[in-house]
């Protein structure tokens, strides 16, 4: 095939540093030898020359999606789906439900996100995982629990769950929390402030650059993820990958990445679940090694190579 050009739409760009622009970065490099550029609106100056679209995003790429339709018909137009648009837009917004009937095909990024699509499009859906790379697994002390959550301070990651967990947490209990993300909330920001003033087992440290991220993910006994709303979170590939096991909220996003199987979920927003599971893996070296071993057996799940086969596949059946 000869090299297409694609176009991905993303509402965020490098300035945000969130789940959709990691994704659009990611793809633009594993879609080479194709030549792919991401914008957020759509079109733009190069617009006559694209072969392709790939929108992130029901309801806030809307707008392209529609403009590409109108232009090439449902021919090269592809929608990745995120955790908002099938947890909540779709259910009720009505340019993200036209953003569905408009794509050609659909992208859900983990393995139960297809069943939340309404039945009619259910057929024009595929499973993505999207990938990270293997990193080493770091020597871990057995002096305390060091736990870490990343995020971006909204109320989708729910935050406070863990701060909650926090204050149920003594504070000789061998069990610290570092909270990474930035307050896109202003009032979790300053929850966040009050739970590191009033615990100090809890340090919120804001936004953290990407590469330090993973060296602290790789050096955590454990990643706590408390989404109440998730399409599927890389940082969960991150951690499974560096060899670090997951506590996560039972929730479809978050299952469809870990397995229905999983030994680590607790109910979302139940803080004293998360408390009690903290303090009892704190003391129980066996359960949390049992969480690593389920935790490596999906890894591979998320190779780059997987996921580069994968969109390229996708690619081909959209430019046929």
């Amino acid at each position: 095939m000869n090299p297409l050009r694609i176009v991905i739409v993303s509402p965020a760009l490098a300035d945000a540093n969130n789940g959709n622009w990691q994704t659009a970065r990611r793809w633009q490099r594993l879609l080479l030898p194709h030549r792919a550029r991401i914008v957020r609106q759509w079109p733009d100056a190069q617009a006559e020359d694209d072969n392709l679209m790939l929108a992130l995003h029901a309801r806030r790429s809307a707008d392209s999606i529609q403009t590409w339709h109108a232009r090439h018909g449902q021919r090269g137009l592809g929608l990745v789906l995120t955790g908002t648009d099938l947890y909540r837009d779709i259910a009720h917004d009505p340019q993200a439900q036209r953003s569905l009937a408009l794509a050609h095909s659909l992208v859900v990024l983990q393995s139960l996100g297809v069943q939340s699509l309404p039945s009619e499009h259910q057929a024009k859906a595929r499973v993505i995982f999207q990938s990270t790379g293997t990193r080493q697994t770091l020597p871990k002390t057995s002096r305390h629990l060091r736990v870490l959550m990343v995020g971006h301070l909204r109320e989708e990651k729910d935050p406070l769950t863990l701060m909650a967990a926090a204050r149920l947490l003594p504070p000789d209990a061998g069990v610290f929390i570092d909270h990474i993300g930035a307050a896109l909330d202003p009032a979790l920001g300053q929850a966040a402030e009050a739970t590191q003033a009033q615990c100090p087992h809890y340090r919120w440290l804001g936004a953290v650059p990407h590469a330090q991220t993973l060296q602290r993910i790789q050096r955590a006994h454990l990643l706590v993820h408390c989404s109440r709303m998730e399409g599927g979170a890389h940082v969960l590939m991150e951690a499974m990958c560096s060899g670090s096991p997951v506590l996560a909220s039972r929730i479809d996003g978050n299952v469809g990445l870990l397995g229905e199987d999983y030994a680590g979920y607790f109910e979302p927003g139940d803080a004293h679940a998360l408390a009690n599971a903290l303090l009892a893996l704190r003391t129980n070296t066996p359960a949390l090694k049992q969480l690593q071993a389920q935790c490596a057996v999906r890894a591979p799940l998320f190779a780059p190579a997987a996921e580069r086969a994968a969109l390229h596949r996708w690619v081909k059946a959209l430019s046929g």
